[in-house]
């Protein structure tokens, strides 16, 4: 089995709502001889170094038979060895860069950003810099100038939010933390909460979407959801009315899994895209009349929110050091309930959408 243990390549089309950390199993057979766990790492995991090894184990990274080891421990037959590796490019170098950051909350552990819509997370071939990734090793570097990308990996990203979805997501400003948010979000107990406007009236007050997501078979920059078969990788969202505009509802979606856009190729696939999602059809109009006043009240609503209509307004998880349950919360983005509200005007001087919308 080949793993890489630390980094992972991945494309910038794989900005998503996504978690960045993914875990890896090996077994020892039963004829497995006593061997010091780093020595048999390095030669199990494509790319590991006996220097990175020992890190990710320093680090928390590596656990045997479900707990934390050490560098010394000699594995035996039928362990179970766990690595959480970080699914970044290699060879990257982050310049710290002074770009605006809206710091939700901070203490010594974390940092959660409330990410404005039109940022891209982290450096790729079409971003190279103006980050907010560069924008927090600026930050952290005005704190401590002793901080470099070797000091603090990838500056603790453990997960990160499409460039045109705004919201809050959260970094780890230490090792320790690192490791702990890994393993939440890999054991889907981090709570997170989006808001979203998609096109259509759902039948069902709330439901559930289980279907793999993997990239689209024919349009590579795609992503679709596959409901049958082991194409892709595993993915649920829940999702709850919460208000209705007759062409389009305000929906809540919770994440069980992070897939990249994984809510917008969810909501596709049951009849129901973003509002004005270019990807994923939702910059058209999918419901509503054929009025020419209809048209032009569509467009004014798309230059308002000229992204996809989606915020991560919660994000909850066990503090890395208390381990209390925590919670935060954020305002829905500024262009985001300027469009929620304008429908709202718009149904209440329209009288109520007729049901045949769906």
């Amino acid at each position: 089995m080949a793993v890489e243990l630390i980094e992972d390549e991945l494309d910038e089309q794989n900005e998503g709502t996504e978690e960045l950390y993914e875990q890896h199993t090996i077994r020892t057979d039963a004829g497995q001889e006593p061997m010091r766990i780093d020595k048999f790492l390095t030669g199990r995991i494509e790319y590991a170094t006996r220097n990175k090894v020992q890190k990710a184990i320093d680090a928390g990274r590596v656990l045997v038979n479900g707990r934390p080891t050490q560098s010394n421990y000699k594995i035996k037959a039928g362990d179970e060895i766990v690595v959480y590796s970080h699914k970044e490019k290699k060879g990257e170098h982050i310049i710290p860069e002074p770009v605006p950051l809206n710091i939700h909350y901070e203490d010594n552990d974390i940092i959660i950003l409330n990410k404005p819509a039109g940022l891209v997370v982290h450096p790729a071939s079409g971003n190279p810099s103006g980050t907010l990734i560069n924008g927090v090793a600026w930050y952290l570097r005005q704190q401590n100038d002793s901080i470099t990308e070797e000091t603090l990996p990838r500056f603790g990203m453990v997960h990160r939010i499409d460039k045109n979805t705004s919201g809050l997501m959260v970094l780890a400003k230490t090792d320790n933390a690192v490791t702990s948010l890994a393993r939440q979000f890999f054991d889907h107990t981090v709570f997170r909460r989006y808001i979203a406007l998609v096109w259509g009236d759902p039948a069902e007050d709330e439901g559930t979407v289980i279907a793999h997501i993997g990239r689209h078979k024919r349009f590579r920059k795609l992503f679709d959801a596959y409901p049958e078969g082991d194409y892709g990788k595993d993915a649920i969202t829940h999702y709850k009315v919460l208000e209705r505009f007759g062409y389009v509802t305000m929906v809540e979606c919770r994440l069980e899994t992070g897939r990249t856009h994984q809510i917008r190729v969810h909501m596709q696939h049951i009849g129901h895209p973003l509002f004005n999602d270019d990807f994923y059809g939702g910059d058209r109009i999918v419901k509503g009349t054929v009025y020419t006043k209809y048209k032009q009240f569509i467009d004014n609503c798309f230059e308002i929110c000229p992204r996809h209509a989606l915020h991560a307004k919660n994000i909850g998880f066990k503090h890395p050091s208390t381990g209390e349950q925590v919670l935060f919360e954020s305002e829905i983005a500024a262009d985001m309930q300027q469009l929620i509200d304008k429908w709202r005007h718009y149904v209440k001087f329209r009288g109520n959408l007729v049901s045949d919308t769906k």
